[in-house]
């Protein structure tokens, strides 16, 4: 899968998951928010989630803490 944060109207990461044949480029302007935080590939496998990749085209690329912004947002509430 492939993945945005994007910046909230409070300032607040909001991560977002979608299929690969979707661009990056696509996704970001369907999206309300007008920050890109981070964005790239990720993988989830057994449990753990991995966050790697870039993109040239919106100048991102995965950062260390996006995998405890995605993790924390698909925990059970």
């Amino acid at each position: 899968m492939k993945y945005l944060i994007m910046e909230d109207f409070s300032g607040q990461p909001v991560p977002f998951l979608f299929p690969r044949r979707v661009d990056h480029a696509d996704m970001r302007d369907q999206l309300p928010y007008s920050t890109v935080l981070a964005g790239g590939y990720v993988e989830i496998y057994k449990n753990t989630i991995r966050c790697y990749g870039e993109n040239a085209e919106l100048n991102i690329t995965a950062r260390p803490d996006d995998m405890d912004i995605i993790t924390t947002s698909l925990r059970s509430r």
